[in-house]
This record gives structure tokens, sequence and C-alpha cells, in this order.
């Protein structure tokens, strides 16, 4: 089983900053990419941001210059450092592992989702 355990949301004012942390814990033998999506009310769930395991990034359009994925492969966390925050970035953050387990079968994971609200 393995779990995905998220932190660092809360309210902030536009223009602030915030930083969250995704944990993977449980018995798996590694995690491929690492990443985070967030779902606003009424919208898609969307990709910010995604790291493989080689450090390659990519990013939203709309994220862009603002935000940073980063991980560190012996904690098996992955961050999100957002600056310069916009009242359209509320939504709920979700981190996401891609995971190898130990049978060798890879599968998704999902944490539970934080909340990101800023301010106008």
């Amino acid at each position: 089983q393995v779990q995905l355990v998220e932190s660092g949301g809360g309210l902030v004012q536009a223009g602030g900053s915030l930083r969250l942390s995704c944990a993977a814990s449980g018995s798996f033998l590694g995690i491929n990419d690492m990443g985070w999506y967030r779902q606003a009310p009424g919208k898609q769930r969307e990709l910010v941001a995604r790291i493989t395991r080689g450090g390659s990034t990519n990013y939203a359009d709309s994220v862009k210059g603002r935000f940073t994925i980063s991980r560190d492969k012996a904690k098996n966390t992955v961050y999100l450092q957002m600056n310069s925050l916009k009242p359209e970035d509320t939504a709920v953050y979700y981190c996401n592992a891609v995971v190898v387990i130990i049978t060798l079968a890879v599968h998704d994971y999902w944490g539970q989702g934080t909340q990101v609200t800023v301010s106008s």
C-alpha cells in the first residue's frame, strides 16, 4: 500500500507565496514521475507541474515563471513552490506519483488534496 500525504496549503493574499509538500510512504520499489494537479470548483482537474525521476520538468503555461516543482528522491517527496499567486490559482491541489510496487507493476497514486485559496 502506498500513501501520498500533502501539506502546505492555506489562505494567502494575491502576490504571496506558498510551498506545498507531498511525501510518499509505504512498500514500493521506486517512484517514476511525480506531479501536482489542481481542480477549481466547476472545472476539470488540470496539470500544474510534473517532474521525472531524472529531474526533467514541465509546467502548465499559466504557472510558468511563478511555480517551481522539485523533488527529494531520498525522502520520496515532491515540492511545489508557488510565488506571485493569483486569485485564479485558487483550487484543491493534488499530488500524483507513478510508483513501481514490489511486484514490479506500475501504479498511479493520488494524495487527498490540499486547499489553496488566494484572496484578491
